[in-house]
């Protein structure tokens, strides 16, 4: 499986890489054709696929092996850094409250509850540990408890391709019922009856979610009645319950268009109605209050406003505005309380959460201390309460559970995660920068280290971007980073447009033809952070996933000079193939984020950044590369493909390897523990590629100290 200009590792390994076969494939649109020699590898039950895929698991095994026991290291770094036994905080719910608690050495979340008080004995309703025997990959997604709270449905997912299992239990008795709903997204709620449930389900070749059914208990599951079906192949839909309880919201979106239906949840056997039609570009959600609806709209407002509408008639006609557009705030969401309203906001990058009282009195802020950090609700499901509950990190505070007190403005902490083997959040320092892009843009960095630290351009740091779909990639904690701030490494997030950090321009501005923004944003603040001294020229890494894993491979196809090594998680690389190809999960849904290369403007532009389209003969950086077998976002065969293109072509001795979790999806390793697996070979390649090994002194001094 090599050549005689074969690509391996040039140090010490002396181990030669697997080469796929390359099979000319013919690609041809809008008269442009495309040669795919790796275009077989998508062939899923292809025993030279597995072969190939498992060659390349062991190369990686063979070239990090002489860092087995710094990862080894890493790794009990970071399981000693959770407590051995951990508890959620516990929610309420009508007369019970409601947690997740965790077992010494067990893996998964054990899921229990507690009658009117804290104090009373503890019910087990379910122990992920139990279910998860024999399996590889376990996870239970969402679950619902029946309205009177003596039932509970659950969805388990044992391949992590999201396709889930529904069972349904008995509180009381521990007995499961014979109702069980195979192959579904996950997604479901109860009806007020406490024996209705909706859910939906997908088209399991392309993963859509485009379907809503209506199961009642000990019925078959194979008649259930079809509800709502989806036929626009670019939305999906999805179901769930008002916070009042009063209503089963039916929603069918798309990523620029939404539209909602409304069931009366004390008759489900209704017909839902629509609150508003969809039209294009119109993208609203809907939570319900007394007799009106709250609606989120970006009718007439980029950035979104806040209407109420009333239900007997929610038409634009009868909306009256609640909070109004505003060319600076982003509206991110809102939770509805029958004394508050709180909305929570994105100014300058940063959230704030904002009470406003229904009777118009003692409006105000919730502040927060640092310069970067993520505030978002918590679980509140009492609309009778004055407590909201949310949740707040940094970059050096670890996630704390919080209730506020709306009326007395008093804030409780519940709890902060507790972090062992001796943090101190003291010894860490947190900053937010702004690097000015190609086009005069400034790009906000947030950025974390060890105190100690000092601008003299020595330094390695990791770079890590997102910048897609509008998600915001904020400054909080992470126990496992701390492995790599007390070796003397500099974290730094690059908010790049394509986020939705500085509202829903820094979004749009990032996407479609503008998608090339991401990648220079990216550029600039790696230079940037060379040109302030935060980092040495030849010692700065960068990292991404998914669509940030497509980040990776643009940057690195535009500068390979200007990193000495990538980590690309389950990258979404060979753009164009798959945008091309209806019959991939995600993919019709996505040509809002993207374009549809079917139209020409959209091609010749996806095709000028697409990673795996523009590999060269160069050289390239230090790479590692993950992929998920099940993945159901990303195929796994685009980070292969992509993999065996560049060890065809890169002209360079540099580490090139790819880890396939072959158990797994696009999250990889289920369980508490062993995602830490993961990201110490992601820190080993780090750390090897600087030439560094781990040591028992390592703990003493920041690794820096001894450059």
């Amino acid at each position: 499986m090599s050549d005689d200009r074969s690509t391996h590792d040039c140090g010490s390994s002396g181990v030669v890489p697997p080469r796929a076969k390359a099979i000319p494939h013919r690609l041809e649109m809008h008269g442009h054709v495309r040669i795919d020699p790796y275009y077989w590898l998508r062939e899923r039950d292809n025993p030279e696929v597995l072969a190939y895929l498992q060659a390349e698991n062991a190369y990686t095994e063979a070239v990090m092996a002489h860092t087995r026991t710094l990862r080894e290291t890493l790794f009990r770094e970071m399981k000693g850094r959770l407590k051995p036994t951990d508890a959620s905080v516990p929610f309420r719910m009508d007369e019970y409250f409601y947690y997740v608690r965790y077992e010494t050495e067990c893996e998964y979340p054990i899921y229990c509850r507690k009658h009117r008080t804290l104090e009373a004995p503890e019910e087990i309703m379910l122990n992920g540990n139990e279910l998860a025997k024999g399996h590889e990959y376990f996870v239970i997604g969402n679950w619902a408890v029946s309205p009177q709270h003596d039932l509970l449905a659950y969805a388990v997912d044992t391949q992590g391709r999201r396709i889930y299992t529904m069972y349904v239990k008995q509180l009381a008795t521990g007995e499961h019922l014979s109702d069980v709903i195979p192959q579904f997204t996950g997604n479901m709620t109860w009806a007020n009856d406490n024996r209705t449930i909706f859910y939906s389900k997908h088209d399991l070749d392309t993963l859509r979610s485009h379907r809503i059914y209506r199961h009642v208990l000990e019925t078959d599951p194979a008649h259930d009645e079809l509800v709502y079906e989806e036929m626009d192949e670019s939305f999906s839909v999805h179901v769930w319950k008002s916070k009042s309880r009063r209503y089963l919201f039916l929603a069918s979106e798309q990523s620029i268009t939404s539209e909602y239906r409304y069931l009366d949840a004390d008759d489900p056997f209704g017909t839902p109605k629509i609150i508003l039609p969809r039209t294009r570009g119109h993208e609203y959600d809907v939570e319900h209050i007394g007799d009106r609806f709250v609606i989120r709209t970006n009718d007439r407002a980029t950035n979104f406003r806040l209407v109420t509408a009333p239900v007997a008639n929610p038409g634009k006609e009868h909306w009256q505005e609640l909070v109004p557009h505003r060319e600076d705030v982003l509206l991110e969401g809102f939770e509805v309380f029958d004394r508050y309203l709180v909305v929570e906001e994105r100014k300058r990058g940063l959230v704030h959460l904002r009470v406003k009282p229904w009777d118009g009195e003692g409006e105000h802020d919730i502040t927060f201390p640092e310069p970067a950090y993520l505030a978002m609700f918590g679980d509140n499901y009492e609309l009778s309460s004055n407590t909201l509950r949310y949740e707040y990190t940094s970059m050096t505070t670890p996630l704390s559970i919080y209730d506020y007190n709306m009326e007395t403005r008093e804030a409780v902490l519940l709890k902060q995660d507790e972090v062992l083997g001796g943090f101190d959040s003291q010894n860490y320092q947190t900053e937010r920068l702004s690097a000015p892009a190609s086009d005069g843009v400034s790009i906000p960095i947030s950025l974390v280290y060890r105190k100690g630290f000092a601008r003299t351009g020595e330094h390695p740091l990791l770079l890590y971007g997102y910048g897609a779909y509008g998600i915001s990639i904020d400054a909080s904690f992470s126990a496992a980073r701390i492995s790599l701030l007390d070796r003397g490494v500099v974290f730094a997030i690059a908010h790049v447009r394509g986020g939705e950090e500085l509202g829903r321009q820094w979004y749009e501005d990032g996407k479609l033809l503008k998608k090339k923004n991401t990648f220079t944003d990216f550029i600039a603040c790696a230079e940037y952070l060379i040109q302030q001294q935060y980092v040495h020229p030849q010692k700065l890494f960068a990292m991404g996933g998914s669509a940030g894993g497509l980040l990776m491979g643009a940057v690195m196809n535009m500068r390979p000079d200007l990193f000495a090594g990538i980590i690309a998680k389950v990258p979404f690389v060979d753009v164009l193939t798959t945008m091309l190809d209806p019959t991939i999960p995600l993919t019709t849904g996505e040509y809002d984020e993207w374009g549809d290369p079917h139209d020409k403007v959209f091609y010749d532009y996806i095709l000028s950044y697409s990673p795996y389209d523009n590999v060269e003969a160069k050289e390239y950086p230090h790479l590692l590369v993950t992929a998920g077998l099940h993945d159901s976002q990303v195929q796994y065969w685009e980070p292969a493909k992509w993999v065996a293109k560049l060890r065809a072509l890169k002209t360079d001795c540099h580490r090139l390897i790819l880890k396939t979790n072959m158990e797994a999806g696009h999250s990889g390793a289920s369980g508490r523990f062993k995602p830490y697996e993961e990201i110490a070979l992601d820190y080993a390649f780090l750390f090897d590629v600087l030439g560094q090994q781990s040591s028992s002194s390592d703990q003493e001094a920041p690794w820096f100290s001894a450059m």
